[in-house]
Protein backbone atom coordinates (compact mmCIF):
# COMPACT_ATOMS: atom_id res chain seq x y z
CA UNK A 1 0.00 0.00 0.00
CA UNK A 2 1.01 3.61 -0.77
CA UNK A 3 -0.21 6.88 0.75
CA UNK A 4 -0.10 10.05 0.98
CA UNK A 5 -0.75 13.63 2.53
CA UNK A 6 -2.79 16.66 0.88
CA UNK A 7 -2.57 19.54 2.86
CA UNK A 8 -5.29 22.01 0.88
CA UNK A 9 -6.69 18.51 -1.01
CA UNK A 10 -10.34 19.88 -1.05
CA UNK A 11 -10.03 22.26 -4.13
CA UNK A 12 -7.84 24.11 -6.39
CA UNK A 13 -4.22 22.03 -7.06
CA UNK A 14 -4.51 20.37 -3.52
CA UNK A 15 -7.40 18.20 -5.40
CA UNK A 16 -6.51 17.96 -8.91
CA UNK A 17 -3.18 16.15 -7.61
CA UNK A 18 -5.21 14.21 -4.97
CA UNK A 19 -7.22 12.78 -7.58
CA UNK A 20 -3.88 12.04 -9.49
CA UNK A 21 -2.80 10.51 -6.32
CA UNK A 22 -5.73 8.29 -5.98
CA UNK A 23 -6.16 7.08 -9.66
CA UNK A 24 -2.22 6.13 -9.35
CA UNK A 25 -3.16 3.86 -5.99
CA UNK A 26 -2.34 6.50 -3.39
CA UNK A 27 -4.41 5.83 -0.07
CA UNK A 28 -5.37 9.61 1.04
CA UNK A 29 -5.75 11.71 3.83
CA UNK A 30 -7.07 15.12 2.50
CA UNK A 31 -6.13 18.16 5.16
CA UNK A 32 -8.57 21.74 4.69
CA UNK A 33 -10.17 24.32 6.90
CA UNK A 34 -13.67 23.93 6.12
CA UNK A 35 -15.69 20.89 6.69
CA UNK A 36 -17.89 20.83 4.14
CA UNK A 37 -15.90 20.44 0.60
CA UNK A 38 -13.61 18.42 2.65
CA UNK A 39 -15.98 15.95 3.31
CA UNK A 40 -17.27 16.27 -0.13
CA UNK A 41 -13.56 15.84 -1.67
CA UNK A 42 -12.96 13.21 0.55
CA UNK A 43 -15.94 11.01 0.12
CA UNK A 44 -15.47 11.30 -3.77
CA UNK A 45 -11.83 10.20 -2.86
CA UNK A 46 -12.17 7.36 -0.92
CA UNK A 47 -9.93 9.22 1.93
CA UNK A 48 -9.21 10.17 5.36
CA UNK A 49 -10.74 13.43 5.78
CA UNK A 50 -8.70 15.70 8.55
CA UNK A 51 -10.43 19.07 9.35
CA UNK A 52 -7.79 21.62 10.60
CA UNK A 53 -6.94 25.10 10.95
CA UNK A 54 -3.28 24.92 9.59
CA UNK A 55 -2.39 28.25 11.11
CA UNK A 56 -2.13 26.73 14.49
CA UNK A 57 0.78 24.04 14.85
CA UNK A 58 -0.83 22.04 17.00
CA UNK A 59 -3.72 21.24 14.56
CA UNK A 60 -0.49 20.47 11.87
CA UNK A 61 1.34 18.27 14.48
CA UNK A 62 -2.68 16.69 14.81
CA UNK A 63 -2.93 15.96 10.33
CA UNK A 64 0.14 14.16 10.31
CA UNK A 65 -0.84 12.13 13.37
CA UNK A 66 -3.95 11.47 11.95
CA UNK A 67 -2.59 10.02 8.87
CA UNK A 68 -0.45 8.16 10.64
CA UNK A 69 -2.61 6.19 12.50
CA UNK A 70 -4.90 5.33 9.86
CA UNK A 71 -2.31 4.02 7.41
CA UNK A 72 0.90 3.78 9.01
CA UNK A 73 3.34 5.39 6.63
CA UNK A 74 3.83 7.88 4.06
CA UNK A 75 5.39 7.89 0.56
CA UNK A 76 4.25 11.43 -0.62
CA UNK A 77 3.28 14.73 1.07
CA UNK A 78 1.75 17.55 -0.71
CA UNK A 79 1.98 20.76 0.78
CA UNK A 80 -0.87 22.88 -1.17
CA UNK A 81 -2.70 24.52 1.87
CA UNK A 82 -1.94 28.32 1.41
CA UNK A 83 -3.17 31.64 1.57
CA UNK A 84 -2.51 35.22 -0.42
CA UNK A 85 -3.66 38.31 0.50
CA UNK A 86 -3.05 41.10 -2.21
CA UNK A 87 -2.93 44.85 -1.97
CA UNK A 88 0.23 47.66 -0.83
CA UNK A 89 2.17 46.16 1.47
CA UNK A 90 2.64 49.51 3.45
CA UNK A 91 -1.26 49.36 3.94
CA UNK A 92 -1.39 45.50 5.14
CA UNK A 93 -2.17 45.51 8.90
CA UNK A 94 0.09 43.05 10.81
CA UNK A 95 -2.88 40.52 11.07
CA UNK A 96 -3.20 39.51 7.61
CA UNK A 97 0.38 39.12 7.71
CA UNK A 98 0.87 36.97 10.36
CA UNK A 99 -1.97 34.69 8.57
CA UNK A 100 0.07 34.38 5.24
CA UNK A 101 3.57 33.67 7.29
CA UNK A 102 1.39 31.14 9.21
CA UNK A 103 -0.69 29.26 6.52
CA UNK A 104 2.02 29.33 3.73
CA UNK A 105 5.03 29.02 5.65
CA UNK A 106 5.04 28.27 9.22
CA UNK A 107 2.73 25.60 8.71
CA UNK A 108 4.10 23.51 5.58
CA UNK A 109 7.45 23.50 8.11
CA UNK A 110 5.75 21.80 10.78
CA UNK A 111 3.88 19.20 8.44
CA UNK A 112 6.82 18.25 6.76
CA UNK A 113 8.96 17.88 10.08
CA UNK A 114 6.29 15.82 11.61
CA UNK A 115 6.03 13.93 8.38
CA UNK A 116 9.59 12.88 8.04
CA UNK A 117 10.27 10.11 10.30
CA UNK A 118 7.56 8.06 7.95
CA UNK A 119 8.66 9.45 4.42
CA UNK A 120 12.87 8.52 5.38
CA UNK A 121 11.33 4.82 6.22
CA UNK A 122 9.21 4.85 2.36
CA UNK A 123 11.98 7.25 0.82
CA UNK A 124 9.47 9.93 -0.45
CA UNK A 125 8.71 12.75 -1.93
CA UNK A 126 7.70 16.22 -0.51
CA UNK A 127 6.01 18.24 -3.10
CA UNK A 128 5.51 21.80 -1.78
CA UNK A 129 3.19 24.53 -3.86
CA UNK A 130 4.87 27.25 -4.25
CA UNK A 131 4.99 29.95 -6.72
CA UNK A 132 6.54 32.41 -9.75
CA UNK A 133 6.06 35.15 -7.03
CA UNK A 134 8.47 33.05 -5.20
CA UNK A 135 11.51 33.85 -7.92
CA UNK A 136 10.84 37.59 -9.42
CA UNK A 137 9.33 40.97 -7.93
CA UNK A 138 5.36 41.28 -7.22
CA UNK A 139 4.20 44.05 -6.26
CA UNK A 140 0.82 43.86 -4.84
CA UNK A 141 2.11 40.58 -3.44
CA UNK A 142 5.40 40.88 -1.26
CA UNK A 143 3.89 38.77 1.93
CA UNK A 144 2.51 36.28 -0.37
CA UNK A 145 5.45 36.09 -2.53
CA UNK A 146 8.12 36.37 0.22
CA UNK A 147 6.48 32.82 1.84
CA UNK A 148 6.95 31.23 -1.32
CA UNK A 149 10.44 32.69 -1.74
CA UNK A 150 11.20 30.86 1.55
CA UNK A 151 9.77 27.66 0.49
CA UNK A 152 11.81 27.23 -2.10
CA UNK A 153 14.85 28.06 -0.25
CA UNK A 154 13.69 25.39 2.30
CA UNK A 155 13.46 22.72 0.05
CA UNK A 156 16.72 23.21 -1.35
CA UNK A 157 18.19 23.06 1.92
CA UNK A 158 15.79 19.98 2.95
CA UNK A 159 17.28 18.12 -0.64
CA UNK A 160 20.67 18.46 1.03
CA UNK A 161 19.90 17.47 4.59
CA UNK A 162 17.48 14.43 3.85
CA UNK A 163 19.61 13.11 0.65
CA UNK A 164 21.13 10.94 3.24
CA UNK A 165 17.61 8.99 3.87
CA UNK A 166 16.34 9.55 0.05
CA UNK A 167 13.63 11.73 0.67
CA UNK A 168 13.51 14.25 -2.23
CA UNK A 169 11.84 17.21 -2.26
CA UNK A 170 10.64 19.47 -5.16
CA UNK A 171 8.58 23.13 -5.06
CA UNK A 172 6.06 23.85 -8.12
CA UNK A 173 6.23 27.95 -8.55
CA UNK A 174 3.54 28.18 -11.36
CA UNK A 175 2.39 31.59 -12.58
CA UNK A 176 -1.54 32.18 -12.42
CA UNK A 177 -3.45 28.45 -12.60
CA UNK A 178 -7.05 28.42 -12.88
CA UNK A 179 -8.70 27.59 -9.35
CA UNK A 180 -10.80 30.06 -7.49
CA UNK A 181 -7.86 31.58 -5.64
CA UNK A 182 -6.97 33.49 -8.82
CA UNK A 183 -10.56 34.38 -9.47
CA UNK A 184 -9.69 37.86 -8.29
CA UNK A 185 -7.18 38.39 -11.30
CA UNK A 186 -10.23 38.78 -13.86
CA UNK A 187 -8.00 36.69 -16.11
CA UNK A 188 -10.20 33.72 -17.82
CA UNK A 189 -9.97 30.14 -17.18
CA UNK A 190 -8.53 29.75 -20.68
CA UNK A 191 -5.63 32.32 -20.61
CA UNK A 192 -4.27 30.79 -17.40
CA UNK A 193 -1.88 27.59 -16.34
CA UNK A 194 -4.46 24.47 -16.03
CA UNK A 195 -3.89 22.31 -12.86
CA UNK A 196 -3.76 19.37 -15.87
CA UNK A 197 -0.50 21.20 -16.20
CA UNK A 198 0.80 21.27 -12.66
CA UNK A 199 -0.67 17.46 -12.25
CA UNK A 200 1.61 16.15 -15.09
CA UNK A 201 4.75 18.01 -13.94
CA UNK A 202 4.78 16.27 -10.16
CA UNK A 203 3.18 13.08 -11.73
CA UNK A 204 6.25 12.90 -13.91
CA UNK A 205 8.63 14.19 -10.35
CA UNK A 206 7.05 11.03 -8.86
CA UNK A 207 8.25 8.60 -11.62
CA UNK A 208 11.50 9.48 -11.55
CA UNK A 209 14.44 6.60 -10.78
CA UNK A 210 16.02 7.21 -7.20
CA UNK A 211 19.17 9.03 -8.21
CA UNK A 212 17.02 11.98 -9.98
CA UNK A 213 16.07 14.82 -8.07
CA UNK A 214 14.16 18.31 -9.18
CA UNK A 215 14.45 20.88 -6.67
CA UNK A 216 12.27 23.52 -8.63
CA UNK A 217 9.93 23.85 -11.48
CA UNK A 218 9.28 27.46 -12.43
CA UNK A 219 5.68 27.20 -14.64
CA UNK A 220 5.72 30.70 -16.80
CA UNK A 221 2.31 31.75 -18.32
CA UNK A 222 3.04 32.26 -21.94
CA UNK A 223 2.29 35.64 -22.73
CA UNK A 224 3.48 37.19 -19.13
CA UNK A 225 7.00 39.34 -19.28
CA UNK A 226 9.32 38.09 -15.99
Amino acid sequence: MRSALVTGGSSGIGLALARMLRDDGYKLTLVARRPEPLEAAAAELGALAVPANLGDPDECVRAVAAHASRYGQMNVLVNSAGIGIGGSFAELDTKRIGLQLDVCLRATLVVTRESLSLLRASRGHIITLASIAGTIPTPGLAVYGATKAALISFTNSLNREEAEHGVRATAISPAFVATKMTDWTGLPPEEQISTDDIVELVRAVLKLGPKARVPNIVVERVGDVV
